[in-house]
């Protein structure tokens, strides 16, 4: 009240739920966590101690150094118009590729980006992109709506790229891009798998309202149609994959609770599938979900329970990405418990299976940081050396 600030006004500056702001105003929400009760102090412009006497003066932590980035070529195609020269051509013209080339070409490009091979992917889409937007132009118009669901297909496995490389900004772009092609190719699922690529690309941007906005939404139109809610395998991946988000938004917001809702709402869609599936490259399916179960249950702080979720999975069916995440992952449930040998272990792990994933994604490398920070003086040399390689102390 003394800021002059609304519930509303509060939690975005936040970047949180007003949601969640209002259930730590009524208590419902407790705030244990020194991070997010500074997210707090600072929004409100007061000491993390006026808000919680007892809290301890915080370390400042570095900043991480800016790092180079396999995907700045994509950028600086996303920056501008991918196929000017297309349009000045004539529509007789045909395309630079058959159409049985560029689909092996996208498939390609998916491949790589599972595996978190930004270098090669970047060289991939550099070429693919402008490529697929001269054929949607200049085309057989009876193979222009394959075109184009190739086209979305490609601009989600950029937007993809971009998330996991925390380039958020660039996602955005790319998943509004894959909407707007897989629209025109009347792929309507491949239209709610873009909107999750741009549900991701706003979580990694802190904007959680607009998130859950974007997620919701989906999930609602979709149980509202019987025929596309959980009518076939790929639906069901499609509404399992955004319940995901959803409770990836409410835990990054700190929200026990409604995190468990939605983690719930797609282990029983995983049930009805009953396997692992790909569909639009979601990777959705049981060990997917609980792969995510680990890794929110890190975020809210119950390392054992992420372990525990973690000693019962098998994620080798699963890309070297979404393996090395769990890893990761359970190796910051590790580095919670100061459980260092073991922590150290799961991210040489991740290293090995995605090295340019661990080596310039801000979570791998700031959960490294920490565990040389818990290691203090008796830091092994190799736990030294993956620092280095990584850069986590820059």
């Amino acid at each position: 009240m003394r800021r002059g600030l609304t519930q509303k006004e509060l939690a975005a500056a936040l970047g949180r739920t007003a949601s969640w702001l209002s259930q730590v105003e009524r208590g419902v929400q407790p705030v244990n966590r020194l991070d997010v009760l500074r997210l707090l102090a600072d929004g409100l412009g007061v000491s993390l101690q006026e808000l919680r006497p007892d809290a301890p003066q915080p370390a400042e932590a570095p900043e991480p150094a800016p790092q180079s980035n396999d995907l700045d070529s994509v950028r600086l195609l996303l920056s501008g118009h991918p196929a000017l020269e297309s349009l000045l051509a004539t529509n007789a013209t045909p395309p630079e590729r058959p159409l049985s080339a560029l689909r092996a070409t996208v498939e390609r490009a998916w491949s790589l980006a599972h595996s978190d091979r930004f270098a090669e992917l970047s060289a991939s889409l550099t070429e693919l992109v402008p490529m697929l937007e001269s054929a949607v132009r200049r085309g057989d118009g009876r193979e222009r709506p394959e075109v184009y669901g190739l086209l979305a297909r490609t601009y989600q496995a950029v937007a993809a790229a971009f998330t996991r490389q925390n380039e958020a900004d660039a996602a955005w772009v790319a998943a509004d891009r894959a909407i707007a092609a897989a629209e025109r190719a009347g792929d309507v699922l491949e239209v709610f798998a873009g909107t999750y690529r741009l549900a991701h690309a706003l979580v990694r941007l802190k904007r959680y309202d607009q998130a859950e906005h974007v997620a919701s939404t989906a999930v609602k139109v979709l149980c509202r149609q019987s025929h596309y809610a959980g009518s076939s395998p790929e639906s069901m991946s499609v509404l399992g994959s955004l319940h995901l988000v959803l409770a990836l938004v409410h835990a990054r917001c700190g929200n026990r609770a409604d995190t468990l809702r939605r983690l719930g709402d797609a282990r029983r869609v995983a049930g009805r599938l009953g396997v692992d599936r790909n569909d639009f490259n979601l990777e959705f399916g049981p060990t997917n979900v609980e792969i995510h179960a680990v890794s929110m249950a890190v975020d809210l702080g119950d390392a054992g329970e992420a372990l525990d979720v973690a000693r019962r999975l098998d994620a080798s069916g699963l890309s070297a990405e979404r393996q090395a995440r769990l890893a990761l992952d359970v190796g910051r449930a590790h580095a919670q418990l100061r459980h260092v040998e073991e922590a150290l272990a799961c991210f040489l792990g991740a290293e090995e299976l995605a090295p340019e994933m661990i080596q310039s994604h801000t979570t791998a490398r700031s959960a490294i940081r920490d565990l040389v920070l818990v290691a203090g003086r008796g830091a092994s040399s190799e736990l030294l050396a993956l620092a280095r390689r990584t850069d986590a102390m820059a």
